[in-house]
């Protein structure tokens, strides 16, 4: 029986420019998972208001990562795009090289929530290479309905297109596995053995409407519970560290407490060094390399801090891979587990 998983990812424009942005922007802010204002009055905002100018903003920020990931490392494209690719490869290279024979049957693939590569695109190649039934692992940790329920939307959208269903499954969220906890206190620890452990360790992630919480979506909870088992791994203080949230977009009021007002407040209030780790993120993207590393690292500078230093996401790492490899063999069929 062969069996594909299909790592997702949120996506990128296809190039970085203004009309690369809007397109992909389009896309993106359209999804009513996105965003829950009612269809007629959004789409007249989004095409007034937001597509005419955002993009121009949002261009150069892109620009300036594109072909380059951690450090100047040089990658091709768009960041998120090259290391979502090299996790398939090394999520495929693990299985081969743990599972011998057993994996053969296994294929690894990528898709984007976003632009391209697409899963329904995906899934129609797969099928054609005679892949009949599917794990697909959104690369969030953390459930919320704007991530990960806008996955499971595309596959209920194949699923009411395709004559003959194909098999499919979603990984709901994986912020509590043992061994993705492990990789990031990993990733901290080896951190600080390079620099030095800072004053305050600031665990950040991307925010959502505070109205969606009430709604009933559990993001805000499972981030406070990454927060908690990464501070409980590294045995840290609860004055060590603090959980907040960034990149919020628009009036309405957003996940508290804010990542950029709260490292101005540290700054200003004598905290010297701080350092950044983003769990919600499996991949380094625009929010992390330019948000996070650059304008929160001026924030923080200019209200009289010293040392900023952000915590790469855990990208390609090989526990990374190992802790995505445990989480799929824990979701296959049984069918394709004792094949």
């Amino acid at each position: 029986m062969s069996h594909a998983i299909v790592l997702m990812n949120l996506g990128t424009p296809s190039e970085p420019t203004p009309a690369g942005v809007r397109a992909f922007l389009r896309e993106f802010l359209s999804d009513p998972r996105v965003v829950e204002i009612p269809a007629p009055i959004w789409q007249l905002i989004l095409n007034l208001f937001v597509l005419p100018g955002r993009p121009k903003k949002v261009a150069p920020a892109y620009a300036e990562i594109w072909g380059q990931g951690l450090d100047g490392e040089p990658v091709t494209g768009s960041p998120i795009a090259y290391y979502t690719r090299r996790q398939a490869e090394g999520l495929q290279k693990w299985l081969s090289d743990e599972l011998g024979e057993k994996a053969s049957d296994l294929k690894v693939a990528f898709a984007m929530t976003y632009g391209d590569p697409g899963l329904a695109e995906t899934v129609t190649i797969l099928r054609q290479q005679g892949v009949e039934s599917f794990t697909v692992l959104p690369l969030y940790p953390q459930y919320s309905g704007t991530t990960t329920g806008a996955i499971y939307s595309q596959v209920a959208k194949i699923m009411r297109d395709e004559r003959n269903v194909p098999d499919i499954r979603v990984v709901h969220e994986y912020w509590r596995h043992p061994q993705y906890i492990a990789a990031l206190a990993n990733s901290v620890r080896e951190h600080w053995q390079k620099h030095g452990a800072a004053e305050k360790l600031l665990i950040s992630f991307h925010g959502i409407p505070k109205a969606n919480t009430r709604k009933g979506d559990p993001y805000y909870e499972q981030c406070c519970g990454t927060a908690e088992l990464l501070a409980q791994a590294l045995e840290l203080p609860r004055d060590k560290w603090e959980i907040t949230f960034q990149s919020r977009f628009g009036k309405a009021e957003w996940l508290q407490p804010y990542t950029d007002k709260t490292l101005i407040e540290w700054g200003q209030n004598g905290v010297a060094s701080v350092d950044v780790i983003c769990p919600a993120f499996a991949s380094d993207c625009l929010e992390t390399l330019e948000e996070i590393a650059v304008e929160n690292r001026a924030n923080f500078i200019d209200a009289g801090g010293s040392e900023y230093r952000y915590i790469p996401a855990l990208n390609a790492r090989d526990d990374h891979i190992a802790a995505l490899a445990a989480i799929v063999l824990g979701q296959l069929p049984a069918a394709v587990v004792q094949s």
